[in-house]
């Protein structure tokens, strides 16, 4: 528990760090770039995150739980075989990229170089997954922690250096933007292989025993494809969400331009506010799915119990006051991008989304380490449904549009942390309240 307890630590220290210089690169870009600047980057992000998803196959995901549950000596098999799988998603990923990312209409009013610096990304996405997965698995969070802050690091500095002292048109500063992010998980995949390198050279010289090959990767496809399913539908909806958003704005009787701007104050300005103490959740979710897989792969129920309280009563304590922050200071944090008094009303009517995506991410580490990958599937499709149609509908409604897309939003976030988080007392035996039900008979009723 303490390499557990340490992990959360540096992973939530350095990756403060890293929202913080996060936030200082989208103070860059709304200055550089402009409201619709910055609404056009935001609207192009969901496209190449869903690309990203695609190149990892959530090796990372599959990889660590792997490792987690299994003996030391089975590491070097495991580890071979991940590679094995990652050359040929690489493969594949390249060919469709190559054939199909010029006819993508999303990149049609983007520079032409944008879809190249996409297909560059696929071999550097696949390979970092496999040595991500491995160090997760391990619960090496250290390695993690400083990958994180070099990909924000390197992009802070490059996008001040650039535009100090350049001065470009609105469309080539788009496309700097976009490669300066793409540039900075380069530097992120030359980090992590070297030290997977390393620690690579370490493993084979101990006692190892082989695994059947197909033992090995029906156990990652396991995980894999129902989680990349998963995550593919959420990058999916993410990347549709944009216009989805806009076209209900502009049914309602606003100009193209005009929704283009809101959304960019939307996702550019509340959202980037709003998701900063989200470093807590996904460091936790990094070290909870091990954790969680672990624990669960010995039916300790009684720990597993002790853990989803630890991290609701954390979630629950700052998370409100996160939210309660960015409602009462609202103005002030939305004036460090640009003065506008709509982004700083949007920032304060989102804090229902905001607070219970901090309970979601967590909880869908504990999820994925239950082998409830399919219901979490589920969940998200139910959730999105009903929020798109409720954008779609309020969205539209002259007397609502903003206020409605947002409450679409809102519904999203309640609905999907109440159904993971009921699902999930369900199967470790708590009550709603986090009270114990019995945990060593559940165990032996869940082992036998």
């Amino acid at each position: 528990m303490s390499i557990y307890y340490r992990g959360i630590l540096f992973l939530v220290v350095t990756a403060f760090l890293g929202e913080g210089i996060e936030i200082l690169v989208n103070m860059i870009l709304a200055r550089e770039l402009g409201s619709h600047g910055l609404g056009l980057y935001m609207s192009i992000l969901p496209t190449i995150f869903l690309i990203v998803l695609l190149s990892s196959f959530e090796l990372p995901v599959s990889i660590s739980k792997f490792i987690a549950e299994r003996e030391e000596r089975y590491h070097r098999s495991i580890m071979h075989h991940a590679i094995t799988i990652a050359l040929i998603s690489t493969g594949i990923m390249l060919i469709l990229g190559t054939l199909l990312l010029p006819f993508i209409p999303v990149f049609h009013t983007y520079h032409p170089y944008v879809r190249w610096l996409v297909i560059i990304l696929i071999p550097v996405i696949s390979f970092t997954s496999v040595a991500r997965g491995y160090f997760m698995g391990r619960q090496q969070m250290g390695k993690i922690a400083v990958a994180n802050f070099l990909r924000k690091i390197i992009q802070l500095i490059v996008l001040f250096v650039v535009f100090r002292f350049f001065k470009f048109t609105a469309e080539t500063s788009l496309l700097v933007a976009i490669s300066t992010l793409i540039g900075s998980e380069i530097v992120v995949f030359l980090y992590l292989v070297f030290m997977f390198i390393i620690q690579y050279q370490q493993v084979k010289k101990q006692p190892f025993s082989n695994l059947n090959r197909n033992l090995v990767r029906k156990n990652l496809m396991a995980v894999s494809i129902p989680s990349t399913g998963m995550r593919l539908f959420s990058a999916f909806t993410n990347a549709i969400q944009p216009f989805l958003i806009k076209a209900a704005l502009v049914h309602s009787g606003i100009t193209a331009v005009e929704a283009t701007e809101h959304f960019g104050m939307l996702m550019g300005v509340a959202a980037s506010i709003g998701f900063f103490p989200a470093f807590i959740a996904h460091s936790l979710l990094i070290v909870l799915i091990p954790a969680v897989s672990k624990t669960y792969a010995k039916r300790n129920f009684s720990h597993l119990q002790k853990m989803l309280q630890q991290v609701m009563f954390l979630t629950l304590g700052y998370g409100t006051i996160a939210v309660a922050v960015f409602y009462f200071f609202a103005p002030q944090l939305t004036s460090l991008f640009f003065k506008s008094d709509t982004s700083a009303i949007y920032l304060q009517l989102l804090w229902p989304f905001f607070l219970f995506h901090y309970f979601i991410m967590p909880m869908q580490a504990f999820m994925i380490g239950l082998d409830m990958i399919k219901e979490a599937f589920f969940h998200i499709i139910w959730s999105t449904v009903i929020s798109f149609a409720l954008i779609l509908w309020l969205g539209s409604l002259p007397e609502w549009r903003m206020n409605g897309v947002i409450i679409g939003m809102n519904t999203e976030a309640v609905l999907l942390a109440l159904m993971h988080y009921l699902t999930i007392c369900k199967k470790i035996g708590v009550t709603f309240f986090l009270k114990g039900v019995l945990p060593q008979a559940k165990s032996k009723k869940q082992g036998a």
